[in-house]
């Protein structure tokens, strides 16, 4: 989708009002008024073969009657005739429609047809659209308001966009009471056509808009939605509220079989791996709006909290302690400052409580050290007014004392209309206001959570100790076998084959049909051993009788087959019973820990890690992501569990071995990636044993899917189907294969070996400091928008990056742009020829029409290079080749 086809929506020159009105009142007639009220610059077109004239401006019988450019139809006529409409539209040439009509699926099937004939319509003649049943749209900026709302918001810098047009004019009406303006504010009504994804990738390009604000029911189109706030959320935030955290329906098992609120878990997960933040009430969506606009983010939780009554400061440290935050712990050298100000009989601490008769001047000394210690994050700054208090003075202070100073500050002036004075010349300095304490930590709090998740998207995560190994074939062939047939529940013995397959250590187990084979086994493993009912209609972890441990000869093996078989088929008959699983009494754990995934419909699998064994459901101990995981993901998701604590090493416990656990995640991680057929898979207890650990217990549940992987992912995982070996003309051994996050170091050192020549004819101009912000902009790639193609020595030669083609594709992807660089010490040796071979092989893979690169004039052997593939030069602007290859 290309920017200028959604600037036609916001910023358009003609609108046609198809559906205009002299009716009053009437949906028809508030659009045409609404749009003459807000001073809209452009033409409006009333279309009505009723009326010749409407409001005071000439009226059409149709779009077709015109004769004259429309950029946007606003549709508000019954349903039914919208695709009629759609149609006329197509032949008049306009780009862009708002339908304001309801009736379409939400009604049922046959609002669902009607939907899909518009949709129709709408593919044939290239038209984008927001609706059906759309509240419409409204850009302050350019004085367009097509909705039939009666307000019309000021300007601002933030984009609201709505899943509620029934929310949408109460906002205004809020945020107007607020002083808030914005530069978009829409609804997406039915998103047949645009979406979520579709605006944030617009609005994030537009640089009128400063934050991105959303109010979202439920989300469609999931990986799109994930790859545009992926991109979008690193240069300006995207702050949710999400409606349905408690939705009854969104019902998972946890990993013992117990409940947990998945659904609203895994839009979480989502959001966190997205950069987003995500909020529970308006009030702290727009809080956390203003803020970002006025503040910098804090790049910690050490929150310094300043006041002159202990209520509201305790209020504060309650409000971090809901969010598992401790107040910041001041240093010695902080302490003793803060002693200097305060009564003697006073003993300092956070809340810094400067007591009711502060004057400005010690607020601002309080302010000044609290914004001088290092130790400290951001402040808030509470007043509560008292009979000695200066609300006013107090805020001229604060103001002061914080100017030029990078720290984020929050103020809480309580006491209403008593301190609107102070209020307005904090809100005039840039320092966000509130009135209680809670929404001033809870902003500070959300804005760290940003900083938080940019700091994940934007970490260089180092390289597993070595590359791990995995079988794919022989756990697709135990996959395969097991879908051939009905079972779906693989048993404990299959799951622990697929797990081995991938590297999962796992207890020794074998198989026994009879209590001999059952003694057999036992002596081939060792004792003592455990058995447990072997059945793919049974869990034996939650089967009463299923299972006898700790036994250590023959005898109480053969004993222990005969209970367990002769129980389980006394009690279920109809049981397919085929014996039971010998294996190796592990010695007790330091440890029991859980990982596990689950298949979640719309976001795919989910990957859990947490506490494990017989209490894992009551205590509900566990943190979820995304796959694909890498070093910092799994790092992240084990330090979000209680348990992480125990890990790093507790009283009499040792600290467990962390990187093998990573490593873990990152396997079981691979495996689900690789497998979409896999629903569940469950390892309870995963025991931690000294510097070891092993799998006990194993449950997988696979089902055939449709979807083939990796595209069952909602983040693409690195797409090694590009992998490929190739030789030098010297010889030289290299690998040709995706970029990734770890190979920052690689590209860094490369780029810096490169002459001024290469780098110049690569990027339009000298480049001498490579700093970590700009390496990541080409290593860390969101493999459905771009990807950078690298060739890498291979031994005998050291590992060195030689060169690299870039691929960004359009959001449409319909076009992609591409460049090419090859290191000074291997031009001449067919890997610029090669790189673009390949990279032409990866643009059609992806669907690519279009293939087009700018290129220096000077840059002599590029455009000989590009002839020689097949593209088409065109002369730019003086100097610059535009070079395009149709797909």
């Amino acid at each position: 989708m290309e920017r200028r086809d959604l600037d036609n929506l916001f910023n358009p020159e003609a609108v046609a009002v198809i559906g205009a009105s002299e009716k009053d009142p009437s949906i028809g007639r508030s659009l045409v008024q609404n749009l003459q009220k807000a001073g809209f610059p452009g033409t409006i077109y009333p279309i009505n073969p009723r009326y010749s004239q409407i409001l005071g401006l000439q009226a059409f019988s149709s779009v077709l009657k015109v004769q004259a450019p429309i950029d946007l139809a606003v549709i508000a006529i019954p349903i039914q005739d919208v695709p009629r409409v759609m149609q006329e539209c197509g032949e008049a040439g306009v780009r862009t429609a708002v339908i304001i009509s309801a009736g379409g699926r939400e009604t049922g099937a046959e609002g669902e047809k009607i939907e899909a004939a518009i949709h129709q319509e709408a593919l044939k003649w290239g038209i984008r659209y927001l609706g059906p049943n759309c509240w419409g749209v409204i850009c302050p900026l350019s004085r367009l308001h097509a909705t039939f709302a009666p307000h019309f918001p000021r300007p601002g810098s933030l984009a609201f966009i709505s899943q509620s047009g029934a929310l949408c004019s109460s906002i205004i009406g809020w945020a107007a009471l607020k002083n808030i303006g914005f530069s978009h504010f829409l609804s997406l009504g039915s998103k047949a056509d645009l979406d979520f994804a579709d605006l944030i990738d617009y609005l994030g390009n537009d640089d009128k808009t400063r934050s991105i604000i959303i109010y979202m029911e439920k989300l469609t189109r999931h990986r799109k939605f994930m790859s545009a706030a992926r991109s979008v959320s690193r240069v300006k935030p995207i702050i949710v509220i999400k409606a349905g955290r408690t939705w009854a329906g969104a019902r998972g098992v946890t990993p013992s079989g117990g409940i947990w609120q998945g659904k609203d878990t895994a839009y979480t997960a989502a959001f966190r791996r997205a950069g987003i933040i995500r909020v529970d009430t308006f009030g702290q969506l727009f809080d956390c709006a203003e803020a970002l606009e006025k503040v910098q983010r804090p790049l910690g939780n050490n929150l310094g909290i300043i006041t002159n009554a202990g209520g509201p400061g305790v209020m504060a440290v309650d409000t971090l302690t809901r969010w598992q935050v401790k107040p910041g712990v001041l240093a010695p050298e902080t302490l003793e400052k803060v002693r200097e100000i305060l009564p003697p009989y006073r003993i300092p601490g956070n809340p810094i409580n400067l007591l009711g008769d502060a004057t400005p001047e010690r607020y601002a000394r309080a302010v000044q050290i609290g914004m001088e210690a290092p130790e400290l994050s951001g402040l808030v700054i509470i007043l509560s007014p008292q009979a000695l208090t200066d609300s006013t003075g107090v805020a001229q202070a604060v103001v002061a004392a914080v100017q030029g100073q990078a720290r984020p500050v929050f103020a809480v002036w309580m006491g209403g209309e008593d301190v609107t004075a102070g209020t307005r010349i904090l809100n005039e300095a840039g320092i966000p206001t509130f009135e209680t304490p809670e929404p001033a930590v809870e902003t500070f709090l959300e804005m760290y959570s940003y900083s938080r998740n940019l700091e994940l998207l934007q970490q260089t995560p180092p390289r597993l100790p070595k590359e791990f190994q995995v079988n794919t074939p022989q756990a697709r062939a135990f996959i395969e076998q097991r879908l051939e047939g009905r079972a779906r529940i693989l048993t404990p013995l299959e799951s622990k084959a697929i797990l081995s397959a991938y590297g999962i250590p796992i207890n020794p187990t074998l198989a026994a049909a009879s209590r001999t084979e059952a003694a057999r086994a036992a002596r081939d493993i060792g004792f003592p051993v455990v058995l447990k009912i072997h059945s793919p209609d049974f869990n034996p972890k939650t089967m009463e009788g299923g299972a006898r441990f700790y036994l250590r000869t023959e005898k109480e093996v053969e004993a222990a087959f005969d209970q367990i078989v002769g129980e389980v088929a006394m009690g279920h008959p109809e049981a397919n019973i085929l014996g039971v699983t010998v294996e190796s009494q592990e010695r007790e754990p330091d440890c029991q820990l859980f990982i596990g995934s689950k298949r979640d419909p719309d976001f795919g699998p989910l990957i859990l890690f947490g506490l494990g064994g017989a209490f894992t459901e009551i205590m509900e101990d566990y943190a979820i992501d995304l796959p694909p995981l890498n070093v910092h993901l799994a790092q992240s998701l084990m330090k979000r569990t209680r348990i992480f604590r125990v890990l790093q090493g507790y009283r009499h416990l040792p600290a467990s071995n962390l990187d093998l656990l990573v490593e873990l995640l990152v396997r079981i991680s691979q495996l689900v990636t690789d497998f979409p057929e896999i629903v569940e898979l469950d390892i309870n207890p995963l025991l931690l044993i000294g510097n070891r650990v092993v799998a006990v217990d194993a449950r997988i549940t696979v089902e055939p899917s449709t979807v083939a992987a990796p595209r069952h992912l909602i983040i693409s995982p690195y797409p090694n189907q590009y992998e490929s070996h190739w030789l030098l003309r010297d010889g030289t051994p290299i690998l040709l294969r995706p970029m990734k996050p770890e190979d920052e170091p690689l590209v860094f050192d490369f780029l810096n070996k490169c002459s001024d020549e290469t780098i110049y004819f690569r990027y339009f101009r000298l480049i001498k400091n490579w700093t970590h912000e700009m390496l990541i902009r080409f290593t860390q790639n969101d493999y459905d928008r771009e990807m950078g193609l690298m060739a890498i020595a291979q031994p005998p030669s050291p590992e060195v990056m030689l060169g690299v083609t870039r691929l960004v594709m359009d959001a449409d992807r319909q076009k992609g742009e591409f460049a090419v660089i090859v290191g000074d010490p291997w031009q001449g040796k067919g890997l610029g020829p090669k790189l673009l071979e390949q990279l032409i092989a990866v643009a059609r893979d992806q669907g690519l029409q279009l293939l087009y690169g700018d290129v220096l004039a000077q840059n002599k052997p590029m455009l000989e290079m590009a002839k020689k593939a097949g593209f088409h030069l065109k002369r730019m602007a003086e100097g610059v080749v535009r070079i395009e290859l149709k797909l």
